[in-house]
């Protein structure tokens, strides 16, 4: 939790991310899976950031009187998934995402700036699920890879 705490507080996900792989190394991720697929998920694993640039731009279509059907909001999505790929771990780097990409799902600017009044908080929160779905994703690696410490307790040890 300790990772996910620097990551809350800081709103920035490569603060957290040397104390994430040393932690991981602890819990019993060996230092090649930690170093591989942490920083992997820094650049393509976004999770957080993925759930709210979606959200935020549902709700600027909603504030702004805009019914979106559902090939609208698919198309949306689609165009937000994608722009989203390899987005810095920094604090408001999805919020330029969603702005960069308004105009070409035809959402208003102004919409979507109603969101930047609460965004602080909403960063240190979806900064806190990416760094806690990187460690997630990591130690589910390793338990596909049988190394974990306590996959190998029998039932008599435990």
């Amino acid at each position: 939790m300790e990772p996910v705490a620097i990551g809350f507080g800081t709103t920035t996900s490569e603060a957290a991310l040397p104390l994430a792989m040393e932690r991981m190394e602890e819990f019993g991720v060996p230092r090649w899976i930690a170093s591989f697929v942490i920083p992997l998920g820094y650049g393509f694993s976004m999770c957080g950031s993925s759930v709210y640039i979606s959200l935020a731009a549902v709700f600027a279509a909603q504030a702004a009187g805009i019914h979106l059907t559902l090939g609208q909001q698919v198309a949306m999505l689609g165009a937000l998934a994608l722009a989203s790929k390899g987005m810095a771990g920094v604090s408001r780097g999805v919020f330029v995402i969603l702005l960069a990409t308004a105009s070409s799902v035809h959402l208003p600017t102004e919409a979507i700036l109603m969101i930047l009044g609460v965004d602080t908080i909403m960063d240190m929160g979806r900064t806190a699920v990416n760094v806690l779905g990187n460690c997630a994703a990591s130690a589910i690696i390793e338990r596909t890879e049988d190394k974990l410490v306590f996959s190998r307790l029998s039932s008599s040890d435990a």
